[in-house]
């Protein structure tokens, strides 16, 4: 089991690692809208999803896999009235590939975040 931690999303802010890689696969914690600095990034839902979007490439770069490898996402948002410029902004990062998704609607997220993401994907064969 390896930890992954990059210091190109921000780092954890509890006892847990941004990502575990066992066998082969990738298990991210959840990202919200802060930078990697750790700041709360300004800004609505498009704002918020977007940064929530590169942190995740991030540590998925940091595993050795990538959104094309992404098997499921799971999606917590703080307004299910959100949902349609979410998905908008999910369908640009994910073009052709459609990894499996759930998405719910919850009372409060970490930092009062309009937005958390955490995925399962496959981690690429070293060359």
């Amino acid at each position: 089991m390896k930890a992954i931690q990059t210091n190109k999303a921000p780092k954890a802010i509890g006892p847990y690692s941004q990502g575990i890689v066992i066998n082969n696969m990738f298990y991210s914690s959840g990202q919200i809208p802060l930078t990697p600095e750790g700041e709360m990034i300004t800004g609505g839902i498009e704002e918020q999803t977007h940064q929530v979007f590169e942190n995740m490439k991030a540590v998925l770069e940091a595993a050795n896999a990538s959104l094309q490898t992404v098997v499921k996402t799971t999606l917590f948002i703080k307004n299910m009235n959100d949902f349609p410029i979410i998905n908008g902004i999910y369908e640009q990062y994910f073009e052709t590939h459609k990894p499996a998704r759930s998405c719910v609607e919850v009372a409060r997220l970490p930092k009062d975040a309009l937005i958390e993401m955490e995925v399962i994907a496959l981690v690429k064969e070293k060359k």
